[in-house]
Parts: C-alpha cells; sequence; structure tokens
C-alpha cells in the first residue's frame, strides 16, 4: 500500500499543517485497518478509499481540537515547514524509515500562504476545500469523511473558497521570487536598511512562531520600516547568524543557522516583486526535517 500512504501523508499534511501530525494520523488509520479480521478487510471493495475516509475523519476530529489547543498556544502558530527532498536532512528521521519528503508533493497547494489562510477554515471547510478541489475527491466522498450530505459539502468548499484571495496577476513565478529572495537576503546580510524597504510592500507582515520554546516575537511586526529594523536587530544580536536560501515548501526560501544548527525558517509571500508576509518558524519541533543528527 505505499501509493496509499504517499497519497494519504500528502492529504493530512494539507489538512493539518504538521507533517509530524500527519504521519501519526497516517499510522493510526493503518493500525484501524490491520486491526480488523482478514474476512472485514476483504469484504472492504476500495482499501484506498476505506483509508481516506477514516484519515480525513481522524484530521477532522483533530482539527476540531486543535483549536482549543492552539488558544493556549503561545505566540502565532505557523504550519510546519518543509524543505525540498534534497535538502532533508540525514539522520532527522529514526534509522530504517521511509523519508517522508518523498512523500509530500511541493506543489502551489503547500505554499505557505495557502496553509495559512487554510488555517482560517473551519474544519469543516478545510476538509471539504483539500479533498474535493486539492484531490478532486467526489462531494459524495467528501460526505463520507465529513458527515454531511453531498450538498452540504458543496457549500463547504464554496464557503472555503471565498476566504482564498482572488488571483494576483503580478504574483512572481518562482525564478522571479528567487530574485527578490535573494536582493532581501544580501540587503540583510548588509544591513541595509534602506535596501530592505526597498523589498518590502508598505503593508508587510512578519510573523514568527517559537511556541514558547525558543524566542521570538510573540505579535506580527508590520510595516515595510519596522520589519526592516527588527531585521537588522536580530543579526546585531546573534553574531555569526548565517542566512541561506533554501527551498521552502516548494518557494524560494531561507534558513537561519547558527554555530551550524538550523535556528529558524523563513518563508515568504510575494506580489509586484515586494515582500507582504515572512512566516519565520523557529519552534525547534517544527524544524526536523531541517536539522542534523
Amino acid at each position: 500500500m505505499t501509493s496509499e500512504r504517499r497519497q494519504l501523508i500528502n492529504v493530512a499534511y494539507r489538512l493539518l499543517g504538521s507533517l509530524a501530525d500527519a504521519e501519526d494520523v497516517v499510522q493510526e488509520a493503518y493500525a484501524r485497518w490491520y486491526a480488523m479480521s482478514a474476512p472485514q478487510r476483504d469484504r472492504i471493495k476500495s482499501p484506498g478509499a476505506w483509508l481516506t475516509t477514516v484519515t480525513g475523519r481522524i484530521c477532522l476530529d483533530l482539527l476540531r481540537s486543535a483549536r482549543a489547543r492552539r488558544e493556549s498556544y503561545v505566540g502565532a502558530w505557523v504550519p510546519e515547514p518543509l524543505p525540498d527532498r534534497t535538502e532533508w536532512k540525514a539522520g532527522a528521521r529514526d534509522a530504517g524509515t521511509v523519508d517522508p519528503a518523498d512523500h509530500i508533493t511541493l506543489d502551489e497547494s503547500v505554499t505557505m500562504a495557502l496553509l495559512v489562510v487554510l488555517e482560517s477554515m473551519t474544519p469543516a471547510e478545510r476538509v471539504a476545500f483539500i479533498l474535493h478541489d486539492v484531490f478532486r475527491y467526489s462531494f459524495a466522498e467528501v460526505a463520507d469523511v465529513v458527515g454531511r450530505t453531498p450538498a452540504a459539502c458543496r457549500q463547504l468548499a464554496t464557503s472555503a473558497r471565498r476566504r482564498i484571495p482572488g488571483p494576483r496577476s503580478a504574483a512572481p513565478m518562482k525564478p522571479q521570487q528567487a530574485t527578490v529572495i535573494r536582493q532581501f537576503k544580501q540587503a540583510w546580510d548588509a544591513k541595509d536598511i534602506d535596501a530592505l524597504i526597498g523589498l518590502l510592500s508598505p503593508g508587510v507582515t512578519a510573523v514568527a512562531d517559537g511556541g514558547g520554546i525558543v524566542r521570538a516575537a510573540l505579535h506580527p511586526v508590520r510595516g515595510s520600516e519596522e520589519v526592516a529594523r527588527y531585521l537588522v536587530t536580530i543579526l546585531d544580536l546573534t553574531p555569526g547568524l548565517e542566512v541561506l536560501e533554501r527551498t521552502v515548501n516548494g518557494q524560494p526560501g531561507l534558513v537561519l543557522r547558527l554555530d551550524g544548527a538550523t535556528s529558524s525558517v523563513l518563508a515568504f509571500d510575494v506580489v509586484d516583486d515586494r515582500i507582504e508576509h515572512i512566516w519565520a518558524v523557529r519552534n525547534p519541533d517544527k524544524l526536523r526535517p531541517w536539522t542534523t543528527s
């Protein structure tokens, strides 16, 4: 069932925004499958569909409980960032396990910008949107997961789409975004506040996720000058901090390393060749794939 497992990991990560949780959910779905007797499993016509339904239901339950958990989360909660599979660190996984980097398809549905928008949806909206619009499951199949009628699931998906910003004709292609991020890195390394301001949208927002484990701004920093000065202050307070270009959730991003260890992963939203959003994940629990053994 390797192909089914890969599909389930992809579904669960998009639903939860956490690779660790996605892996746990898929493991639980398989545990329920193998807990059944052989005759019970034989009566299931499509094991893949059964596993998807169970995975979706577990994710839905987790999403509902996550709202309460995140009310007590220290600071902002940002989805767990993923590296390109070529950048997945050896030793980030237990020996003998399959590398989850080979499981996640890094397409437009896992960009940090979209994952953050998904967080604004109700659990049922998120499940309906991901299963139908991203993975092309029918509304009848979605209904089996959500526990509502197909018509109600159609309405959920419609409501979810309204939360997503419309197409942005000025949104850059990856090579253009990579150029902006490279210029941003160079300006940051040089502590050139004016150059940074020129690369940031006037309404830029920077959000940091430390999870209460490491130091991070508890509230978003807004405005090009404020964000630029905040970034330079980080370098002033952290001698020896390296800023490296990396792929984050399939998009150009940056990784910060201190004393050889990854301390932060930065994802960006670029519009009109200016940075609109910066998401900095510092919570070490969310940086497993980026750290060495």
